[in-house]
């Protein structure tokens, strides 16, 4: 959603770079340069004037004018204005000092609030809590229905005692699920409440009627962040209708414009709480407003990603491999390597994660035409091949491949890259575990490009040549000489005196060869 802007961006720093003083004139091009970028990404007009004014008046003053490097200076601070306009820190959930918290969610049709019901709901069972859905979207045909589904997903409870289509007061089912829930000992409440496909009188009514009957500790207001300026317009609208304590904003993932995200928090004055990016249920988390902003400007997003690690990975098989590949690597095998690969995809696509390192924006065009499918080839030719196979792949033959190829629907050229692959792979991995670095890279350690240190060696001593110009001409026609007859008895067949060609015949069996 941000690629447009982050590109904008980085090439307004780049003019920068090599230049160890800014003009004034350089400083009104870069604003101006940030004003358009901004602009087009969608964010709100009065959001644009506001942050790029901070930035000109930080660029103007000293902390730049007295900056050894200039360029990395105006980069930290729009760094610093992105996250204030994101909202600064991140917000966390308050929750009740009885139980249970109930958190209600508001917002249009189409904003995917009954979805995100479900995506909170497992996010809160991850952080050790026992949520339950309650359906009060009673007007939307198949609402409670989907929530149903969504919760089972999730493995959370729902509270759905009205069918829905249009039968049923949610008032009422709101105010009931309190005493449910506490009856059932739940610890937090999620209230999916009805949208409307514009703000109107009774949506404002019907929502302010549930704040009323459950007293909520938390509103979110569900955007979508691919409607543009309308998201802002409709916050506001319900804010000052009825009132709201967090943003959650939904198909983050999408292609449209992320300008949304970046004016709602700044215009209501209402931080952004959670962000969901995808369509899985795990496609959700809580919004950082310093991660997104290195994000956008292209320096990766390493705590994010560390975090996933931390929920995805199993840690006992990853400290199993590892010590293999430090006894030697011999003892890692294909069923290790194939456990690694399945650890990586549990925690998403390759190309999701590899955008999450910094540098990658430079290279977006080749993580976007990675294909996950190729994860599943590699698999299929690991699981084609015997136990024995796995443990040694050196066993694995011709006849062996083509089994293997025609086992997992690929081809004999990719079972060899595969085995391939792996070799090498287990030669890096034991050249690193052993503190020796990549192998076969100059400069780097263990790489045998970097000259050791100590003494040079000292160069062999030639043969002294004469002062007398005659003398060492003679030296000279002489030493000319005998590396003539060296190259000529170099080539000279076994035998007296040279060689006639007449004589010469080739060896027994080679005649065969030339007919």
């Amino acid at each position: 959603m941000f690629d447009t802007l982050s590109d904008r961006l980085a090439a307004t720093f780049k003019n920068l770079r090599g230049k160890g003083r800014l003009s004034e004139a350089d400083i009104d091009a870069t604003a101006r340069e940030i004003r358009v970028a901004l602009l087009e990404a969608d964010v709100a007009l009065p959001v644009v004037r506001e942050f790029v004014a901070h930035v000109k008046e930080r660029a103007r003053g000293a902390e730049v004018s007295q900056a050894l490097n200039p360029a990395q200076q105006i980069v930290k601070i729009v760094n610093e204005e992105l996250v204030r306009i994101l909202g600064g820190e991140t917000r966390r959930l308050r929750f009740a000092k009885t139980a249970p918290t109930v958190i209600m969610l508001a917002g249009l049709q189409g904003a995917g609030k009954t979805t995100l019901a479900g995506k909170l709901g497992k996010w809160l069972k991850t952080q050790k809590h026992s949520p339950l859905l309650v359906a009060c979207d009673l007007q939307r045909p198949n609402a409670v229905n989907q929530l149903s589904v969504v919760a089972e997903r999730a493995g959370v409870a729902v509270y759905a005692p009205e069918p829905g289509n249009g039968v049923g007061d949610p008032v009422k089912v709101a105010r009931d699920s309190i005493e449910y829930a506490r009856e059932k000992q739940y610890d937090v409440v999620v209230v999916d409440t009805a949208g409307r496909l514009g703000i109107d009188a009774e949506m404002m009514q019907q929502a302010a009627d549930i704040r009323d009957a459950v007293s909520p500790d938390e509103i979110l207001f569900v955007v979508d962040a691919m409607i543009g300026q309308d998201a802002v317009t409709t916050a506001q609208a319900f804010l000052d209708g009825v009132g709201f304590d967090g943003v959650v904003l939904s198909k983050l993932d999408g292609d449209a414009r992320g300008g949304a995200a970046l004016s709602v928090a700044q215009v209501t004055g209402r931080q952004v709480m959670f962000a969901s990016n995808g369509e899985k249920l795990d496609d959700f988390d809580a919004f950082h407003p310093d991660r997104m902003a290195s994000r956008i400007l292209g320096m990766g997003d390493m705590l994010s990603l560390i975090e996933m690690a931390e929920q995805k990975y199993d840690a006992d098989l990853a400290l199993k491999a590892a010590e293999k590949i430090q006894k030697g690597g011999k003892d890692f095998t294909l069923d290790d390597f194939l456990q690694q690969m399945e650890q990586v995809k549990k925690m998403g696509s390759i190309s999701k994660l590899l955008g999450m390192l910094p540098g990658m924006g430079q290279m977006k065009e080749q993580i976007d035409s990675i294909d996950d499918r190729d994860l599943d080839r590699v698999a299929a030719i690991i699981k084609s091949m015997t136990p024995g196979e796995r443990d040694d792949p050196k066993i694995v033959n011709g006849s062996r491949r083509a089994r293997i190829a025609k086992g997992s629907g690929c081809t004999v050229t990719e079972v060899n890259n595969l085995i391939e692959r792996f070799f090498e792979a287990r030669k890096m991995m034991t050249s690193m575990a052993r503190g020796g670095g990549f192998p076969g890279m100059p400069g780097m350690p263990g790489g045998g490009g970097a000259r050791k240190k100590g003494k040079a060696p000292k160069q062999a001593k030639g043969k002294r040549q004469s002062g007398n110009p005659m003398k060492r001409k003679q030296e000279e026609l002489a030493a000319a000489q005998r590396r003539e007859e060296r190259a000529a008895s170099a080539f000279q067949l076994p035998g007296d005196g040279a060689a006639d060609p007449s004589d010469f015949e080739l060896p027994k069996g080679f005649e065969d060869y030339l007919k």
